[in-house]
């Protein structure tokens, strides 16, 4: 088990049930399905919750129906699982759009299922339509909404802290044309974070992060706070990049190959991270 993404076995086995129990009470089929909060992004806490998130394909007469149907499923949230998902044709839609979550997810270190055929067009689909302008906008609008709103008095909540460092270091990669941002916050810290003061107290705050109950609050970090205050002041000159001409034609195929293909195969394989 990888300790900066670790998964309870007992909960990883509930979840497989789980998403088997979807596949059979709704007639879909689960093609993806992996973390998305804190455990896949590597800084869970020891009750942090698990943020399953999925990509569904129903059967073949739900593409063919004049109304509109649901494209959403969500299970009831508890204190230990939140899990719903995506209809494959509004998934599709939201990455044409430029959903940058949704690009997240399918980076993920941690996999609970995936058909092997769709992950990969999924991601070959990703690198092509990528919208390096879109991804540029919401990753620095999380950043700065998240620090206007939790850095106010004297004692913070310490997470609160990656919740910011996390986007602005997505920013900066991006800002340096890198590509598509890691899921991982280990590894945009290895590359976007080159001040050893500031590395230490990242460091030192993921170290309480996964020792420390969610609202553990503390003092204020100074290293943290002048790196985020100098990098965000910054970016307020900063142009995004270009967009680019994008062709998104290859998503009404990867929809219609899906959709037949599976039509015609016995259900998707489990993968584990």
């Amino acid at each position: 088990m990888n300790s900066d993404h670790p998964i309870d076995p007992d909960v990883r086995e509930n979840i497989q049930a789980r998403l088997s129990a979807i596949e059979t009470e709704h007639n879909v089929r689960v093609l993806y399905a992996c973390e998305s909060g804190s455990r896949g992004w590597g800084f869970a806490s020891p009750d942090s919750d698990y943020d399953v998130r999925f990509i569904y394909a129903p059967s073949l007469p739900w593409y063919l129906q004049v109304s509109p149907q649901r494209d959403v499923i969500e299970l009831p949230i508890s204190d230990l699982l939140d899990i719903n998902g995506w209809e494959l044709r509004k998934t599709l839609g939201l990455l044409k759009k430029g959903n940058a979550t949704l690009v997240e997810w399918l980076d993920s270190p941690v996999v609970y299922r995936a058909d092997p055929v769709f992950l990969h067009d999924m991601r070959t689909a990703i690198q092509q339509v990528h919208n390096a302008e879109r991804s540029f906008h919401h990753y620095v609008h999380m950043a700065r909404k998240n620090y206007r709103e939790y850095f106010q008095g004297d004692r913070v909540r310490l997470k609160k802290y990656l919740y910011v460092l996390r986007p602005l270091l997505a920013t900066l990669w991006i800002e340096q044309q890198r590509g598509i941002p890691p899921m991982r916050f280990q590894a945009l810290v290895e590359d976007m974070v080159t001040a050893p003061d500031v590395r230490k107290a990242i460091d030192q705050l993921l170290v309480i992060k996964r020792a420390a109950m969610e609202s553990e609050y503390g003092q204020p970090l100074p290293a943290l706070n002048a790196f985020i205050d100098h990098e965000l002041c910054r970016l307020e000159s900063v142009l995004p990049p270009l967009s680019r001409d994008l062709d998104h034609s290859m998503l009404d195929c990867l929809l219609m190959e899906t959709v037949l293909r599976l039509s015609h195969t016995t259900p998707a394989s489990t993968l584990s991270d």
